[in-house]
């Protein structure tokens, strides 16, 4: 029975960049990941500069450049409600979140894969592909039976990294809770290539009709664009020509430049699936601890996945590059931490899919009215600030009912209305 420091169980980018960061920090390390080859999954493209600050924290950054990192610099918010010519005329610039970062990061998730995943290879990390776990045992002796080549095999570690995404056997092997919200909206994500006319360096979101739209342009003429529309319509992009269905759906008129994107040609799957949050109240238990979708996730409207996943890197490797009795790790300052992050940004989304991802008469109403009563009161949209300069990045009574009410223009909670009277 071989033994290691660490056996990370998932060698997507959060796994294999856990994997890169321990082993040049001269630990041994076993990465196992099922997939035999990296395919879209139509996520995992996009990060936002606090993710990029991050990924520059755990040494990365050089890495994921070269490999074909694409920095988007504007952002335009498209409406029903809005001129489209004014929009454009005032894009956000998107390098004012983070000190030396230009903007968001995207790359391909095939490829971000990949190329973390040689990059823990040729850091000194054993890492295997096609391999399937049969086992996880946690406590004082962690270890992990797997099939590998028509072989049972058996490690033994320090630690044992779930980092096997959102149907985590880790989590389910320790018995770690997932607590998750009801679905809000439909999601669909497409990956478009051929795209000429749209600026490489401007990403975009818009609402018209029963459909809102996010564009991320990655570079080499390719923009990965998601859609949302309502619960009520689960069958709207399915059938053989339903890529094609859901990428003429972006030929809004709130948004001319989305014409390029209807020129496109769909260079992917399109998967549709419920947006929702999800999370874990304590990401550890003895001799375990999970990161990434394993450790509950975000509601894909922000995009926040990597920066999340990227973040969980760098305050694990931190913990255990700083201790040499891993008998006694401690993961609370990690859970604590995520526990708070990840209410603040359900916080964020829940009012981000009450804007961008309801329809109808009120709905549109709700956005007009933000829009006009906003360019008097920037504050009202501070909460966005979260997303791109991280959740810590804003006070605590900015995730509160009394600032969700402000933003849509509800009546105040009852409770403060009894206060303050």
């Amino acid at each position: 029975m071989e033994a290691y420091d660490l056996v990370i169980v998932g060698g997507g980018i959060g796994g294999s960049a856990l994997a890169t960061v321990m082993a040049r920090a001269g630990r041994s390390v076993l990465l196992l990941e099922q997939s035999e080859a990296y395919v879209d999954r139509v996520r995992g493209e996009w990060i936002a500069p606090w993710g990029v600050a991050e990924v520059q924290r755990v040494g990365l950054y050089d890495l994921l450049m070269s490999a074909g990192g694409h920095h988007i610099t504007r952002h335009v918010t498209y409406d029903e409600t809005l001129d489209p010519a004014a929009a454009e005329a005032a894009p956000l610039p998107l390098g004012i979140f983070r000190e030396g970062v230009p903007g968001p990061l995207c790359l391909g998730h095939p490829l971000h894969c990949q190329t973390l995943f040689d990059a823990a290879k040729a850091a000194g990390a054993k890492a295997l592909r096609g391999v399937q776990v049969t086992a996880v045992t946690a406590g004082e002796n962690p270890a992990v039976a797997f099939a590998h080549d028509g072989q049972a095999h058996e490690a033994r570690a320090r630690l044992i990294v779930g980092a096997d995404g959102r149907t985590s056997q880790v989590r389910e092997a320790v018995g770690i809770p997932l607590l998750q919200d009801p679905p809000h909206h439909w999601f669909a994500g497409l990956l478009v290539e051929g795209v000429e006319g749209w600026d490489p360096e401007v990403q975009a979101i818009g609402t018209e009709d029963e459909f809102g739209f996010l564009a991320f342009p990655q570079g080499g003429g390719k923009v990965r664009v998601y859609g949302g529309y309502p619960l009520d319509q689960a069958r709207r992009f399915k059938g053989e020509d339903g890529a094609r269905r859901f990428l003429d759906a972006f030929a809004l008129s709130c948004s001319p430049n989305n014409r390029a994107l209807v020129a496109g040609r769909p260079a992917g799957p399109l998967y549709s699936y419920f947006n929702a949050d999800a999370w874990t109240e304590r990401p550890y238990a003895p001799g375990v601890v999970l990161v990434g979708d394993a450790a509950g996730w975000n509601d894909p409207i922000l995009g926040l996945g990597l920066s999340i996943t990227y973040r969980d890197v760098r305050m694990v490797s931190e913990i255990l590059k700083a201790a040499d009795d891993w008998s006694a790790l401690d993961f609370s300052p990690y859970g604590e931490e995520r526990f708070e992050r990840l209410r603040r940004l359900r916080f964020v989304a829940k009012i981000q899919a009450s804007l961008d991802m309801e329809f109808g008469e009120a709905a549109r109403e709700r956005r007009r009215s933000l829009f006009e009563r906003s360019a008097a009161d920037p504050s009202l949209k501070a909460h966005a600030f979260a997303v791109m300069a991280g959740p810590e990045s804003l006070p605590a009574e900015l995730f509160t009912d009394d600032h969700r009410a402000r933003v849509l223009g509800e009546a105040a909670p009852l409770a403060n209305q009894v206060e303050d009277a």
